[in-house]
């Protein structure tokens, strides 16, 4: 059976294998791994840690940091979030108290999305969807009948029920 220090640099060195670490990174997360086998091996639950990370350093310009795993270098966290912690955005705005303001995708990536949709003329388009959309609902108000609006009335007491038919006897 491997030891505790071999386990740990197995798995620092599959996660720095998929994700490039600093020096300094590759530390912390070998004390990280380290401390929560160890947690693991005495039985005892391993202590819940603040992030790391703040929200203002998580969301940057050009990127985003995962608060759960560290993993940077991405434009967006939703698809991540899905695939590798199985979250949703909302719990993980719960988890670490991120506010439904803020985006989860890097600025730089929100601005040209938005540039995008601008020059394609998509916001005119959703205007006018939105004023026709609006019209039609106006029209079949109008053409409901007064009566129609009103709530039914309700059922008579003594309509009959029909009767339930007798079946063969279940077994």
């Amino acid at each position: 059976m491997p030891t505790l220090f071999e386990m740990t640099t197995e798995i620092v060195r599959a996660h720095a294998g998929s994700t490039q670490m600093t020096t300094e990174e590759m530390i912390e997360e070998l004390h990280k791994v380290h401390a929560a086998l160890q947690a693991l091996e005495s039985g005892k639950p391993a202590a819940e840690e603040k992030p790391a990370l703040t929200v203002k350093q998580a969301f940057r310009k050009d990127e985003v940091i995962c608060m759960v795993c560290g993993k940077g270098g991405m434009k967006t966290l939703k698809r991540h979030l899905a695939q590798a912690h199985d979250l949703k955005p909302g719990q993980y705005r719960k988890q670490f108290g991120i506010p439904s303001t803020q985006s989860l995708s890097a600025r730089s990536y929100s601005e040209a999305r938005r540039k995008m949709a601008e020059e394609r003329g998509l916001g005119d388009v959703l205007a006018k969807a939105r004023a026709a959309r609006d019209a039609r609902a106006q029209v079949k108000k109008a053409a409901v009948p007064a009566k129609a609006q009103k709530t039914k009335a309700p059922a008579k007491a003594g309509k009959a029920v029909p009767p339930r038919t007798a079946g063969k006897a279940k077994k």
